[in-house]
């Protein structure tokens, strides 16, 4: 444990002095729980302190990247306060992404280390000759013939604090997004970015916000998205228990909740669907519950009122981005109402610290109820994309963050989304780009034209539908077009149905015009996205 750990909380401005701190505060308090495995607050340290010192003795310096693809678990976290206290970034990889979509990451990033999940091997052992800059692999289970294990490489290294400088505008995690280009940006995200909200005295509606170290925390979405990594860390700064599973699954989100008194969890809509429809659903203790925060898309009235009545607890609702370091507003308990209001259908309000603003075509702002792009200014706002300067400034423009999003504000400040700018496809929490899809399919010999929309689904909130025009006196069908975009692109990202027509639609200038595939199947909906 350091002796030079921050006085106050207050004074925490990076992820190592976050470490450092629940160390001296809080020693032997329960910080994770995994799979069985307790690990204390200065075990925690100590742990972290062994990664950052494997991997300076690895010869990484200031700004090297460190690679994760696995599961979730407790050693990620390790990993990531490692890596920060090393000077270095931390980059969580999707595992449900193809193989060139992994060595596309890992090259862009120029990562030197890989550590890799058993369930991963294969893909790592598929891309690792792609990526020149990969200087190790390190299994996080033992067993792998050629590549240590994550405990063994740990145990090899001293304890001691390495206190190499870093500060909170250095980059400490770099997530990717999927991109509007067919490629994945990534997004840089500062120490700071996880401390300087905190700063800001909250409303009065935000006792959902209030963290102690007798919350216990559910970690449960994956920790490759800002919904994980970020929801662990807010556990982790305010000292909390946190209880981290491999992958959410509905009956071991039950079993947390009912053996380990869950006061605070994050799902995505369709997780808490899933739970809903688990059979011990109405067999549970919520007791302990205080209160469900939900995003990534907004929850359907229906299963707002039947999520109220099981669950008996406080939700919320946090609309932001990845770039934006996850939530930018909330809609708090006291606007979730099971009769429905006007608030209902928004995302709610701007946390304190944040500005939001909504432009038009020209960068002009609008007065309220009049729809253009939603700006977010935030202190916790990205530093920007990783070596993509262009991409940055169409993004962030005066110490706002353009979100792609088409909405309105209303005349009290809160944030309403009607549509998307940029064609985004939300499914199950999972931000899908059409030209992904797009160019995943166009190499389909039989394939002429195509384009990739999003519409609705029960139980996903939407889904892929690829509508392709075939080449003259060709001919192709659903089934061999989606196993023919398998091998390129994560499976979450493939059409769910292919329909086939004689013409795209397009304006003069040749741009399709998707608003006017997708108009027929959101047909008397409120607004275009679910």
């Amino acid at each position: 444990m350091s002796d030079s750990s921050p006085a106050s909380l207050d004074a925490v401005t990076t992820l190592g002095d976050l470490a450092r701190f629940h160390a001296r505060e809080r020693g032997s308090k329960e910080a994770f729980l995994h799979a069985g495995r307790s690990t204390s607050y200065v075990e925690f340290d100590g742990k972290v302190n062994q990664v950052a010192n494997g991997l300076l003795a690895e010869g990484l310096s200031g700004g090297s990247r460190v690679a994760f693809m696995d599961k979730n678990s407790d050693d990620f976290y390790q990993i990531v306060f490692g890596a920060a206290k090393a000077g270095a970034v931390s980059v969580g990889i999707n595992w449900r992404l193809a193989p060139p979509e992994v060595a596309y990451i890992l090259n862009d990033s120029k990562a030197e280390i890989l550590f890799v999940g058993p369930d991963f091997y294969g893909l790592a052992e598929a891309v690792k000759d792609q990526v020149p800059t990969l200087r190790r692999i390190i299994a996080m289970e033992p067993g792998h013939e050629n590549w240590t294990d994550f405990a063994a490489w740990r145990g090899s290294q001293v304890d001691s604090d390495p206190h190499v400088p870093v500060t909170a505008e250095d980059v400490a995690i770099q997530m990717y997004t999927s991109g509007t280009t067919g490629h994945p940006k990534g997004v840089q995200l500062a120490h700071r970015c996880f401390f300087d909200l905190w700063r800001y005295p909250p409303s009065a509606d935000m006792a959902f916000n209030e963290w102690s170290d007798r919350d216990v925390n559910l970690v449960a979405m994956p920790s490759f998205h800002i919904g994980g990594v970020g929801w662990g860390i807010l556990g982790i700064r305010a000292g909390a228990r946190n209880i981290v599973v491999k992958e959410f699954t509905p009956g071991d989100t039950l079993e947390m909740i009912q053996n380990h008194g869950i006061t605070k969890l994050f799902l995505v809509p369709a997780a808490i669907r899933m739970v809903l429809q688990h059979p011990d659903a109405r067999h549970t203790d919520y007791s302990s519950v205080k209160f469900i925060s939900y995003g990534a898309s907004p929850i359907p009235l229906d299963l707002l009122r039947e999520a109220m009545e099981v669950f008996q607890c406080g939700f919320v609702q946090l609309y932001g981005m990845t770039e934006t370091t996850g939530s930018a507003t909330y809609l708090p308990p006291e606007d979730h109402d099971v009769s429905g209001n006007e608030r209902m259908r928004s995302a709610g309000k701007p946390f304190p610290g944040i500005t939001i603003k909504v432009v038009d075509e020209a960068g002009n702002t609008l007065p309220p109820r009049q729809v253009g792009e939603i700006c977010i200014s935030s202190p916790v706002n990205m530093l920007g994309y990783w070596n993509l300067p262009e991409a940055t400034e169409k993004t962030l423009i005066d110490s706002y963050v353009h979100t792609g999003d088409a909405g309105y504000l209303d005349e009290d400040g809160y944030v309403y989304v009607h549509d998307r700018v940029k064609d985004m496809i939300v499914s199950g929490g999972e931000n899908i780009y059409p030209a992904e899809v797009e160019s995943a399919l166009f190499g389909h010999p039989a394939i002429g034209d195509v384009a990739v929309i999003g519409v609705p689904d029960d139980r996903w909130g939407e889904a892929v539908k690829a509508v392709v025009v075939l080449k003259t006196g060709m001919s192709a069908d659903a089934d061999e077009l989606i196993g023919f975009a398998r091998d390129r692109i994560a499976g979450y990202k493939l059409p769910k149905t292919v329909d086939f027509i004689g013409e795209l639609p397009r304006n003069p200038s040749g741009k399709i015009l998707k608003r006017e595939l997708r108009k027929p199947y959101w047909e008397g909906r409120e607004r275009n996205v679910n």
